[in-house]
């Protein structure tokens, strides 16, 4: 089974991290892209490259046809799936067997016995292993769904029985929001996997979600390498991973590690794959369902036993037997990984586009790694660089930055520091937002459970407030555009000792006064004056002294984008990203803010419509969905009347604010 050029079925960051083991073990990779990653990072890193097709995911990294094709045109012998994408698909697997490629990844049989997540727990449930209570029917209409939901009880998830990654998944509180979590959850699982069914399964309440990595050979050995915390989560979908967990002592440990490897085995597992559990307030554990593939959060495994997880995966995939038995394997120090999402947590988690105006981590990978600090405390994976446009066609995240502490107190720390020295500006993204929970009280003491960050995006937390600036921001920002080298230097009169500047930023708008001094400006604002020097000004990094303190900022100016457009400056610091323009003087209505207009939150697809020209509608109504990086949005009607135009069908791609529903308000309308 030996192999010599890989070709990696998948794309950013995962694509980049397999592509730096394979590269470091001496083999050669092929990249696939789309027409959206022509110029991507494990485009240009990989030996060879080939297009599979246009930006949509179905139009290229899901052909299977196109992928194999690449493998011919390469001379590929083996080929690794990554995550998502193909990943978990056993009719792919088995194309790839029948084409003559080493699946690096378990065989056909076991991600058939473990993908259809309904027969997983019925195979669980006979190998010992505990399952949460649920329905697992292959009876799927809505009447037999709600007579199981009332026999099991409210609160409860529905989910899709294909696939992962909460898609196809919805919590339901009561029984009258059991139709419509129904028809989302099918919808959803159908785009996502081509398999709308669904199950049932008794929620679990403030439970923590535990997985354990486990990994099998092609000659009968199984081991787990211990456990991640993976509770932190929005949406169903994690946000911070962790290991060991904080709430696993040495007795549970082996309790779930015994329990994941009898699953592997049940199976008839190759390779690396993950159980996941979810486990109550009692320590009692349940299996959820299981990831025949590599996961997002192995980094922090990686962490704290020492080895490669992919590494391990092209062992054993040759035919080589695990790398070393039970006892061998060791768990020191703590690791915690935070995903960096291109998305608005301030706004309901919302997937986020555009430009990548700045991203360079290797100042705080140095920062963090001195030479010779071995090994390593913070790692860094990442599949964008300066100037790529994020989309709306595949998941939102886009890095993810891990460390490996002495302890969990000292891992805490670590990352806040990395996710400050490490900030990405363009896109809206949650990088303060996870610095922010990290320092959270209810993360630090580990009183996380699955459902809290979105009980607190209900309930007003602090935490998920947007960042305000400060005073000294905004200073900071009149000094800047103010200043002679700035490329987006505010108008200063000619002969005049002093001007007023006009600065927004968030919605908020402030005059200020700028009066030049030798080496310095004081700055008026609200009635009082500040003196302020710029001390130096290098690669985007100022420091400024104010008041006799001297700070740094990160400084990002963006030309403006078109010739009625204003300049943009971002400032940032402590991870926060502020920014600054000038108003227009010529005021731009807001789409956003009229109730007769409905428009898209994102780029993406239209997923559904649900009206047409004529029809009545009262407010609130559901009138179309978006779907983009994953999520789907939904539009509502902002005042009742009639539709009078629809501008979009269902699956058309759209920016950004394009209008898709008018209405006509009653008093119009009639």
């Amino acid at each position: 089974m030996s192999f010599s050029k890989i070709l990696i079925a998948n794309r950013g960051e995962i694509a980049c991290r397999i592509m730096r083991t394979a590269r470091a073990l001496g083999y050669r990779t092929v990249a696939v892209y789309s027409d959206a990653d022509a110029q991507a990072p494990h485009v240009l890193q990989a030996d060879e490259a080939v297009r599979l097709g246009p930006a949509p995911a179905a139009d290229s990294y899901l052909r299977f046809d196109a992928v194999l094709a690449a493998a011919r045109a390469t001379g590929a012998d083996a080929l690794h799936p990554g995550y998502g994408f193909l990943s978990e698909r056993a009719d792919f697997a088995q194309a790839c067997a029948e084409a003559g490629l080493v699946f690096i990844g378990p065989p056909p049989a076991a991600i058939e016995a473990m993908g259809h997540k309904a027969r997983a727990k019925r195979r669980m449930l006979e190998a010992g292993v505990p399952c949460a209570p649920g329905y697992l029917g292959d009876e799927q209409s809505d009447e037999r769904l709600r007579h199981e939901a009332g026999a099991l009880g409210f609160p409860l998830l529905v989910k899709a029985v294909a696939g992962g990654g909460g898609r196809g998944m919805r919590l339901v509180g009561s029984a009258i929001e059991l139709d419509a979590a129904l028809a989302g959850a099918r919808r959803e699982a159908e785009s996502a996997f081509g398999d709308d069914r669904l199950m049932l399964e008794r929620l679990i309440e403030h439970g923590r979600h535990i997985e354990i990595q486990v990994f099998a050979d092609q000659h009968g050995h199984a081991v787990h390498l211990g456990e991640r915390d993976c509770t932190a989560q929005r949406r169903r979908q994690k946000v911070i991973e962790e290991a060991p967990s904080p709430i696993v002592d040495e007795a549970l440990r082996a309790r779930m590690g015994a329990d994941a490897v009898a699953a592997a085995l049940a199976v008839g597992y190759v390779g690396a794959g993950t159980v996941e559990f979810i486990v109550d307030a009692e320590r009692r554990h349940y299996f959820l369902e299981m990831n025949t593939r590599l996961q997002v959060e192995h980094p922090v495994t990686e962490c704290v036993t020492g080895l490669d997880l992919v590494e391990w995966q092209l062992r054993v995939a040759a035919g080589q037997p695990l790398p070393l038995a039970q006892p061998d394997i060791v768990l020191r120090g703590h690791a915690i990984e935070a995903r960096l999402y291109a998305e608005d947590p301030y706004r309901g988690f919302s997937p986020q586009t555009g430009r990548v105006l700045h991203w360079r981590p290797d100042a705080a990978l140095r920062a963090a790694n001195p030479v010779g600090a071995l090994p390593p405390s913070l790692r860094i994976d990442a599949g964008i660089a300066e100037g790529d446009d994020i989309g709306p066609y595949y998941d939102a995240m886009v890095a993810k930055i891990i460390v490996h502490g002495r302890d969990r107190a000292d891992a805490i720390r670590r990352l806040a520091a990395a996710l400050e020295d490490a900030p990405l500006v363009g896109p809206l993204n949650n990088g303060r937002f996870l610095r922010d929970l990290l320092r959270h009280p209810a993360f630090a003491e580990a009183r996380l459970h699955t459902t809290l960050i979105d009980d607190w995006a209900a309930q007003g937390e602090p935490l998920l407030e947007r960042p305000q600036p400060d005073a000294d921001a905004w200073l900071v920002a009149a000094l800047l555009r103010s200043s002679s080298d700035s490329t987006n230097a505010a108008y200063r009169p000619i002969g005049t000792a002093s001007w007023e500047l006009s600065l927004q930023c968030d919605g908020e708008q402030r005059r200020l006064r700028v009066q030049p001094l030798a080496g310095a400006a004081v700055i008026t604002m609200q009635g009082q004056g500040h003196t302020l020097r710029l001390i130096s000004r290098s690669d985007r990094q100022v420091v400024i002294e104010h008041d006799g303190v001297r700070r740094r900022w990160l400084a990002v100016e963006q030309p403006p984008r078109s010739s009625n457009a204003p300049a943009v400056l971002h400032l940032v610091r402590d991870g926060a990203v502020f920014r600054f323009e000038e108003p227009s003087a010529i005021p731009v209505p807001d789409d956003a803010d009229d109730p007769r207009r409905a428009c898209a939150p994102v780029a993406g697809l239209v997923a559904q419509l649900l009206v047409r020209a004529g029809d009545r509608v009262e407010s609130g109504q559901p009138l179309a969905s978006v779907e983009a990086m994953k999520m789907e949005m939904w539009l509502y009607a902002g005042t009742a009347g009639t539709v009078a135009a629809v501008h979009v069908a269902p699956r058309d791609a759209v920016a950004a604010g394009a209008l898709l529903v008018e209405l006509s308000p009653l008093e119009q309308a009639a």
